[in-house]
């Protein structure tokens, strides 16, 4: 990702660090699962009021693969609908809420984008950063990438480990003399997500992400679409064309996601009980 690719606060979101801080948005359900109604600039300034707080937070990158594998693992569907925010990260939520006449999604809160903008807010706001997951070496490559970016960024540490059960507690006691303020994990849905809501009250860190393959992307390790395809939606057939082994990925978050959409508007209706 090339300096001219990451996005930034001031012209993704002018003037938003001057106006009051906005409520928890309201939330669309999209097949059982809650999807918060908010912008980019409303993202940023709550996670600046979940840092002023200091107590934790869990924020979850919606899309619409999430939402397939929500509808088989409860655990990974209650997990979303109680993190502090779901964010909108795929154009497909966007279409399903307009489908399925539930609250509007103003737009995408892509999470690769916003791992960008949390970096140069850090650098404004003097946040401290700890990076965890990807592969061995790729957090510090991301970390060192963004610090040429952002000279001010602080990231406080970084680590692969798992998210096995059996490295839990190694990996706790590592970041808790850190104290960061942003704990982003990248071990991919749903492991990443819950792994953070298993440590979050443990590790009393106010904002906590995942961030699925964000930090590839920024170290170079991954190509992510052209910027006219991300705009188009078709981020799935970049991926298809350069990944083709994750054609089961894809088809959960495309045909699939489709499908189950259009079946919950017109699947027909039980007939109430008899008295």
């Amino acid at each position: 990702m090339s300096s001219s690719e990451f996005p930034s606060v001031a012209s993704s979101s002018s003037g938003f660090l001057q106006r009051p801080l906005p409520s928890i948005p309201p939330t669309a359900t999209i097949l059982g699962v809650k999807v918060h109604a908010l912008t980019n600039a409303q993202t940023l300034a709550l996670i600046e009021a979940f840092i002023a707080s200091g107590q934790p937070h869990q924020l979850c990158t919606v899309n619409p693969e999430f939402v397939v594998a929500a509808q088989q693992d409860e655990e990974f569907r209650q997990i979303i609908n109680a993190a502090a925010l779901a964010l909108p990260d795929g154009i497909g939520l966007l279409k399903a809420a307009r489908f399925l006449r539930t609250t509007p999604l103003p737009e995408r809160v892509p999470g690769s984008d916003l791992v960008v903008r949390l970096a140069e807010l850090s650098h404004q706001k003097g946040y401290r950063l700890y990076f965890l997951g990807a592969q061995e070496g790729v957090a510090e490559q991301a970390a060192a990438k963004l610090k040429e970016r952002y000279p001010n960024l602080s990231v406080v540490g970084s680590y692969a480990g798992s998210p096995a059960i059996e490295e839990n507690e190694a990996i706790v006691q590592r970041i808790l003399p850190t104290q960061p303020d942003i704990l982003l994990v990248a071990y991919g849905a749903p492991k990443q997500d819950k792994w953070i809501a298993r440590n979050l009250e443990r590790l009393q860190i106010p904002v906590c992400m995942g961030v699925g393959g964000s930090l590839d992307f920024i170290a170079g390790t991954s190509k992510r679409a052209p910027v006219w395809l991300q705009r188009l939606g078709l981020e799935w057939f970049h991926r298809l064309l350069t990944q083709p082994w994750r054609w089961r990925r894809i088809w959960n978050a495309v045909p699939r996601f489709s499908w189950l959409v259009f079946w919950s508007k017109f699947k027909p209706k039980r007939p109430a009980a008899l008295p």
